[in-house]
């Protein structure tokens, strides 16, 4: 299980977009919904933007609701 350390919403979406997530839509606050396609199926994940720290744990939920493994997860936190 990799360590995901806290980070910054601006550094989460630069992390899921080299992994391969699109851009949906920006919800009515301040939350961006993005999504990835995994074996044909959609899958989306809400990101707080706007903050300047986000929890190590909330980073995990959304890389794990978007089906990161714990290798792509890895491969995302050492490039």
């Amino acid at each position: 299980m990799p360590k995901v350390p806290s980070m910054s919403s601006k550094e989460l979406v630069r992390l899921l977009e080299s992994g391969g997530t699109v851009f949906v839509r920006q919800g009515a606050t301040d939350h961006a919904i993005y999504s990835r396609i995994v074996e044909g199926r959609r899958y989306s994940a809400p990101v707080q933007m706007g903050k300047k720290t986000l929890d190590p744990v909330y980073c995990k939920r959304v890389l794990r609701q978007l089906k990161f493994t714990d290798e792509e997860i890895e491969k995302l936190l050492s490039a």
